[in-house]
């Protein structure tokens, strides 16, 4: 089944919501594309670091955007994210990018880059894009947004598991503080921050497996726009 408008649908929400377990996850179910804006600034950080591009200078961060193409390709099984068309999927979700992306996405001609692109991707709707500015500066006009929430207890322990399991030795109690200064950083910078749109549908999935919010949405789906075989 699928919606029977083409719709774009943003996914908004802090760090360790489930924004991308839920939004690959509904795009599949949908027959949507899924865009995972995360990969994209990461993919940016990526290619600065690999071309030992210094992001604090204005001067070559500017000249190195304008190199930068990225795209995805996307079987509803996997996602893959393509930076000047090579596969890049593994190399962003190294350490060493995780450590530098949120300083290099807070620059605006990085962000305008990104948004540019994010645009360009959603002319032909049919999208699920997951972030954290999607429904407020990206697609202010999406037809469906939703904030995801959970309490920062059950944040941490996700991100805790999760980190476990790609044995990565850390503590609860560092985990929670990463979270919180992430949360800062994310609704604290100049340009973009995170924002629940006023038009925005908030989840708390805290208590919520991904079957019960994809229960959630697609019966909201269902009463808004109809469903119709895909």
């Amino acid at each position: 089944m699928t919606p029977a408008k083409d719709l774009i649908i943003a996914i908004d929400g802090y760090a360790s919501c489930g924004k991308s377990s839920l939004a690959k996850a509904l795009a599949r179910h949908l027959h949507y594309r899924h865009i995972d804006t995360g990969a994209m600034y990461r993919a940016v950080t990526y290619y600065f670091q690999e071309n030992r591009i210094s992001w604090r200078q204005e001067t070559s961060r500017i000249a190195a955007l304008e190199h930068i193409s990225i795209s995805f390709y996307n079987n509803h099984q996997f996602n893959r994210t393509l930076l000047n068309g090579d596969d890049v999927e593994e190399a962003i979700r190294t350490t060493q990018v995780n450590q530098d992306v949120s300083e290099v996405s807070v620059f605006a001609d990085v962000r305008d880059k990104v948004v540019r692109l994010q645009r360009e991707m959603g002319k032909e709707k049919r999208i699920v894009m997951e972030g954290r500015d999607i429904g407020t500066v990206v697609f202010p006009d999406a037809e469906l947004k939703i904030f995801l929430t959970a309490s920062i207890e059950v944040r941490t322990e996700r991100r805790y598991q999760e980190l476990l399991r790609k044995s990565i030795l850390t503590t609860r109690a560092e985990v929670q503080e990463n979270l919180m200064k992430r949360d800062y950083i994310d609704s604290n910078r100049e340009h973009s921050p995170l924002r629940k749109a006023k038009d925005a549908w908030e989840i708390d999935n805290s208590d919520l497996t991904i079957h019960d919010q994809m229960e959630r949405i697609e019966s909201y789906i269902r009463d808004h726009w109809g469903m119709v075989n895909s």
